[in-house]
């Protein structure tokens, strides 16, 4: 049953630790640019760790729509016969890219470039969520794109005459915004050029050099000229560090675990969860530093221990924005005063995740004040214990695991409401949570 069918809640028992080994499915934002790169390329390419969640699948299931032939995903196995950068087909019908924010960007800017028109539509967060960001720089370079009065979805592509480099400074950092340009940018006269205000995950440059394409990095600036090709080439996928999270925080403020997560994606402009948690006490080792597939990989073994509150530096929002959920947690239950600034994207993600962490952390009992572009958060300390209660994920899959790891600091039950989403991007949350020591039940619904 997929998530738009059922309902689902989490249901928590307070109490418990986390202890022996597990792997987290494999990364998302690397599972979207594999189908998508892949398609693009000349040949077959095998993908292994493909994330088999509902955002990924829907990136791959846009593909199939336009004629990509593939096979899989079987246990996270995925062959994907590339048509290059050229052979895509119109699509019969809307793409609905479901709950993925990351899908619709990043096929903004790879379908303006496109000699068919096509139209991207998704679910009521993601039609809520800003799209001007992306809208106005790929207009900019020639595309064609019609949105809401409010630059958001559904949003209709239409084919342009000719895509033209440009040199564009992003005013937020914003990897999504950087991988859509320069996916318009192979298809762009000229080179395309991406400056950012600060460092942001680098999956696409790092791919696409995987693929044969030549780029250009220097800094936060990345460059690449269009008519190039794609070579088919076999992309191997680390377990999500986004995911991994949970699990670090969870173990940290749990007295008594001992956990080791296996294979974790260790790409520096992702690793910001590791540093902040370290900054804040957490005993984290990382183990075993290695390659895989052209991402630095690692295996982290995180025991408990008493937290401090921190300033979170400002360096380190852009590189741990998607872990926020699960840092509240942690500072939720470290000692003293925990201040979060710069992180005004939080407001606009699947759901605004500083008021509804805010709304969450106060039914526990914690001393919060949400503000503009960030949070101050009161912890309880190493001694103190979260309530219970009933929490709202707002459909937020991110709020609901980061609840859910909170009972291991509860002193009640905690009941957290729409959470099938969690699909989107760890379909298996539940199961393997419970299998590191969470006291997780899963109650579905019609």
């Amino acid at each position: 049953m997929t998530a738009s069918a059922c309902s689902l809640s989490f249901e928590l028992a307070p109490g418990g630790a986390l202890r022996g080994e597990l792997t987290v499915p494999g990364d998302k934002s690397i599972s979207h640019r594999a189908v998508m790169l892949a398609a693009l390329a000349e040949g077959e390419t095998e993908i292994d760790g493909f994330l088999e969640g509902a955002d990924s699948l829907a990136t791959l299931a846009a593909f199939r729509a336009m004629g990509i032939e593939a096979e899989g995903p079987d246990q996270g196995r995925l062959q994907v016969k590339g048509v290059g950068l050229q052979g895509l087909r119109e699509p019969g019908q809307a793409l609905d890219l479901g709950n993925s924010g990351t899908s619709m960007r990043l096929l903004s800017g790879l379908l303006a470039g496109q000699r068919f028109a096509s139209t991207l539509i998704g679910d009521a967060s993601v039609s809520r969520r800003p799209m001007g960001r992306v809208i106005d720089p790929l207009t900019q370079m020639g595309a064609r794109i019609k949105a809401t009065p409010e630059g958001r979805a559904p949003l209709r592509l239409l084919p342009a005459e000719q895509l033209v480099g440009i040199d564009y400074q992003l005013p937020v950092a914003s990897a999504q915004v950087k991988s859509s340009l320069l996916l318009a940018g192979l298809y762009a006269q000229g080179e395309t050029c991406v400056t950012e205000p600060a460092p942001t995950r680098d999956h696409t440059e790092r791919m696409l050099m995987a693929f044969g394409y030549p780029l250009q990095r220097q800094g936060n600036r990345v460059c690449l000229r269009g008519g190039g090709r794609l070579i088919a080439t076999p992309i191997r996928i680390p377990a999500d560090i986004s995911s991994a999270a949970f699990f670090l925080v969870g173990a940290s403020i749990a007295q008594g675990s001992d956990l080791t997560l296996t294979q974790v994606g260790m790409n520096p402009t992702r690793i910001g969860v590791i540093n902040i948690l370290r900054q804040m006490g957490a005993d984290i080792a990382i183990e075993r530093p290695r390659e895989l597939g052209g991402e630095p990989v690692a295996d982290l073994r995180v025991c408990a221990a008493p937290l401090r509150g921190i300033a979170i530096p400002k360096a380190q929002v852009p590189l741990a924005i998607d872990e926020f959920p699960a840092l509240f947690i942690a500072a939720a239950c470290a000692d003293g005063e925990t201040l979060l600034s710069g992180a005004a994207e939080l407001r606009v993600k699947e759901s605004d995740r500083i008021q509804v962490m805010a709304d969450g952390l106060s039914r526990l009992g914690v001393e919060v004040e949400p503000r503009p572009d960030g949070m101050l958060i009161r912890g309880l300390g190493a001694a103190g214990l979260l309530g219970g209660g009933r929490i709202e994920a707002h459909g937020d899959h991110r709020i609901a695991m980061a609840f859910a790891i909170s009972a291991l600091r509860a002193t009640a039950p905690i009941w957290i409401n729409d959470c099938a989403n969690v699909e989107t991007s760890f379909p298996n949350f539940a199961d393997l949570a419970a299998g590191a020591g969470l006291q997780i039940t899963e109650l579905r619904g019609e």
